[in-house]
């Protein structure tokens, strides 16, 4: 069974919003069902001020798919809708016609731990207009929150700078679905671990953990605390060193490991929760090294993120696992990434194809017509040089030329011949024809990505913007078609 069944155990067909579903019984009873359109789902802007997002939720979004059905409790519940004049909101055929609804769709997705940019569809949705309209809200809710994670974790393990970053936020995640899909992403950003132990179960990710203050408190002094804590656990001891006083709590637990390495265990190491983690990591340091605890782990945790990690190595913080938990878990600093679900196309009656473009004015949200797909291209240092938005039907003008949408001025003339397209074969006529990686190859698969863009756009304050954007004649197609709507 998919994760999202073992979660939740019932029907996810209702999860979405209501005008979905009234969008929906109105292309049907206006015989506008059946109509073949195409749909993105995309973003406009980087979460965290940041030069890259890493797609993540492709996962989900399978399962969510593969189990797509209303059952009768769902179209029971829809039965008892009404609208303003107490009647009901929906036909009693419409709802016949939802439970006999087979996905059918096509549905091409950039790989989970794919590096994105702005405007770049994560997924293209083509296939029958109710259908299609059906999956914007489970598909922006399905693939947001994870990315914005997993984005988050990328730029929290480039700080720990190859040190193993532990997440540790599932008691301050947005509830169970939060805490086990933040989980999830931050494994695909890069962590090494979670203490959450329902996803380690529900997708193999490691779990690590220590033991609280609580514990300390509940014995007549820590050292007591910690002796009662090797003698049940020898093999997994990281010592709390924080509940009283710091120092001294890491001298306690050097003496305690020396009373593990009798019995024939090792101390693990300590962990640093409060306080000035640069000044005490390194005092820490040095207790536990001459105590003969050279290789003893000092873990800190206490609301870290990518930018205090960044300054405790400045600082010459002795810490080597970094256990992050709300700032991780939450996206503290930018709570929603803001992807955005848009028809492009829509054939007409006669079998022609008529590109869709959604006004503004705001020019970052006007959206992009066309049938899309991304090319990328790289260097001949192998790192990533551009990626192109192009409309497959007209294709990419050779050499290509990108142009930013949302700033024309900003171009790039591409001289790379070699590329590749990002948007993948997900389903076709509604059938899963793409095997999801495990997730350690996702995660290998983010940290590849990561390791072939350049150090410029990855980092933290004022990022070097990577060269993405329109195609030449995708660009002109805009464009024209913003000035015809405009007339």
């Amino acid at each position: 069974m998919s994760a999202l069944g073992r979660l939740y155990g019932h029907s996810l067909a209702l999860l979405t919003d209501l005008y979905q579903l009234t969008m929906a019984y109105g292309y049907w009873k206006l015989g506008m069902a059946d109509r073949e359109s195409v749909f993105h789902m995309s973003f406009r802007k980087h979460p965290f001020g940041g030069g890259f997002t890493v797609a993540c939720g492709l996962h989900e979004t399978i399962d969510y798919i593969n189990q797509l059905r209303f059952d009768d409790s769902d179209l029971s519940y829809l039965a008892t809708l009404t609208g303003n004049d107490g009647k009901p909101l929906f036909e009693a055929r419409f709802l016949d016609y939802l439970r006999a609804l087979d996905f059918s769709c096509d549905l091409d997705a950039v790989p989970e731990g794919t590096l994105i940019f702005p405007y770049e569809p994560l997924v293209r949705v083509s296939g029958p207009l109710l259908q299609a309209q059906l999956l914007e809200t489970p598909l922006l809710n399905l693939i947001n929150f994870p990315t914005l994670i997993a984005t988050k974790a990328a730029r929290i393990c480039l700080a720990a700078e190859g040190e193993p970053v532990l997440e540790f936020g599932l008691r301050r995640a947005q509830g169970i679905d939060g805490g086990v899909t933040a989980s999830r992403a931050a494994f695909v950003g890069g962590c090494a671990a979670t203490s959450n132990v329902l996803a380690g179960k529900l997708f193999g990710i490691p779990i690590r953990g220590t033991h609280a203050h609580s514990w300390v408190m509940a014995f007549g002094d820590e050292l007591h605390a910690f002796e009662a804590y090797a003698q049940v656990m020898p093999n997994n001891c990281v010592f709390l060193v924080d509940t009283y006083e710091t120092l001294e709590g890491v001298r306690h637990a050097a003496e305690v490991g020396k009373q593990l390495r009798r019995m024939g265990h090792e101390m693990v190491g300590i962990r640093l929760d409060s306080g000035d983690l640069a000044y005490l990591s390194i005092e820490a340091r040095k207790i536990l090294d001459e105590a003969g605890f050279p290789n003893a782990a000092i873990l800190a945790s206490n609301d870290l993120d990518e930018n205090i990690i960044a300054s405790l190595h400045q600082q010459g913080a002795k810490i080597n696992v970094w256990g992050v938990g709300t700032k991780l878990a939450t996206a503290y600093d930018s709570p929603a990434l803001g992807g955005v679900y848009k028809l492009s196309a829509l054939r007409s009656p006669e079998g022609k194809w008529e590109y869709k473009i959604k006004l503004s004015e705001q020019t970052a949200k006007t959206s992009i017509p066309g049938i899309l797909q991304v090319r990328r291209f790289r260097g001949s240092d192998g790192l990533f040089a551009a990626d192109a938005i192009y409309d497959v039907p007209s294709g990419i003008r050779e050499p290509a030329l990108i142009i930013d949408p949302a700033d024309p001025v900003r171009r790039k003339q591409v001289t790379e011949a070699a590329g590749e397209d990002l948007l993948a074969p997900i389903y076709r006529s509604g059938k899963c024809v793409y095997q999801p990686p495990d997730l350690l190859s996702v995660q290998k698969r983010t940290q590849t990505q990561l390791s072939s863009l350049h150090p410029a756009i990855k980092r933290f304050v004022n990022p070097h913007r990577y060269p993405a954007g329109l195609e030449e004649r995708l660009y002109e197609l805009r464009a024209k078609m913003i000035s015809q709507m405009r007339e």
